[in-house]
């Protein structure tokens, strides 16, 4: 027997598993296998209740009050302050990815937070006792690596948001038959318009329209200030994860945007071990299917992180236009070139993850994508 089953076989542990609501949250308590989950509800985000909560359930199931706890909850809306506030507490805790818990697919399944709390539990001490397949744990952020991420997820939102506003306002014009183009001097030209039968423009409509305008122009200069924001970190900061920035810019077909969202969302706080985690993170990793005499692909896995992912599918793109003598390029036009465009684009996830891995290989060791040329 290992040190880990010793330790754990002993019944010396409480586990806990926390189901997490806007409202409440259900404690699923137990000392080991074939203990019955106590279930305990609380108010969300009650921390002293929560403290009060697991020292009762050491005593119900007579346990010391220094005992060792672990508890476990699913990644979501509450993100991982929680996490950070029970590991503070001495509490040994895990985040766990949702989508890779396993469900009974027989038929329709009952759901409900008790249920969801006391098999939380359960598959706890499932992977507490060495069986680390149960599920997938979430790789927690630091509180720093996640603040780095603000920047360049706030210029996504906006850049939305710019698109809505311009789309409203084409559609109100377009509702009376208009066309214009939007310009910085769009208020001025308000005048000017007029309806089907030359008819001035409704008040109502002219103050929506001044309205949205408004909302697009504050938009615009909140990008504006993001931006610059960015750029001067660019020239003036010293964080490593700055420098691994710049350090991509360097290489063609690659500007600030897509670097910036490289190493934020992935490569700066990741320590990934070999190429199968990179492609495997980035929701790249194929997915075969295998049972007798079938065989074939399901296409890529599409676990990863989504952004890291689209963003990949691009830079691959742009990768044939800025780096065509790269062995990455000719390789895909030797394999894929001739193809219907279908086939080209499958060809580009490929391309796309052979490329994630040069870069993570171009940041961790300094080695340049075979045939890739860097910027004057």
């Amino acid at each position: 027997m290992t040190t880990l089953e010793t330790e754990y076989s002993t019944n010396s542990a409480l586990y806990l598993a926390l189901d997490l609501s806007e409202a409440k949250w259900k404690l699923g308590f137990t000392k080991g296998l074939g203990s019955k989950p106590w279930i305990r509800t609380i108010d969300a985000g009650e921390v002293l209740l929560l403290e009060r909560e697991i020292q009762r359930a050491k005593e119900r199931f007579g346990l010391a009050a220094d005992s060792r706890v672990l508890s476990c909850y699913e990644a979501g809306r509450d993100g991982f302050w929680l996490h950070r506030c029970l590991v503070a507490s001495g509490i040994e805790n895990v985040v766990v990815d949702a989508a890779s818990i396993e469900i009974n697919r027989r038929a329709k399944r009952t759901k409900t937070d008790r249920l969801d709390a006391g098999k939380l539990v359960r598959m706890l001490v499932r992977y507490a006792s060495g069986e680390r397949k149960v599920w997938s744990v979430v790789h927690v952020p630091s509180l720093e690596a996640e603040d780095q991420r603000q920047i360049h997820r706030e210029i996504a939102t906006l850049k939305v948001d710019h698109t809505r506003h311009i789309n409203r306002i084409h559609g109100l014009l377009a509702g009376q038959g208009i066309r214009m183009p939007i310009q910085a001097d769009f208020l001025a030209h308000l005048d000017e318009l007029r309806l089907w039968d030359g008819a001035l423009l409704p008040a109502g409509l002219r103050a929506r329209l001044e309205q949205e305008y408004a909302c697009l122009h504050f938009v615009e200069e909140q990008i504006a200030a993001q931006e610059a924001k960015r750029r001067e970190l660019l020239r003036t900061s010293t964080e490593s994860y700055v420098e691994q920035v710049r350090q991509l810019m360097r290489l063609r077909g690659i500007g600030e945007q897509s670097a910036w969202r490289y190493v934020t969302e992935f490569f700066a706080w990741r320590a990934f071990r070999n190429r199968r985690e990179v492609g495997a993170l980035a929701g790249l990793a194929p997915t075969p299917y295998r049972s007798g005499d079938e065989q074939h692909e399901l296409g890529i896995s599409k676990a990863g992180n989504r952004l890291v992912r689209a963003m990949a599918i691009e830079i691959a793109w742009d990768w044939l236009q800025f780096q065509p003598e790269s062995e990455l390029s000719q390789w895909y036009r030797r394999r894929f070139g001739e193809g219907s465009k279908r086939i080209r684009k499958m060809g580009i996830v490929a391309l796309a993850r052979k490329l994630l891995i040069a870069l993570w290989r171009y940041l961790e060791l300094g080695q340049l994508p075979a045939g890739a040329q860097l910027k004057a």
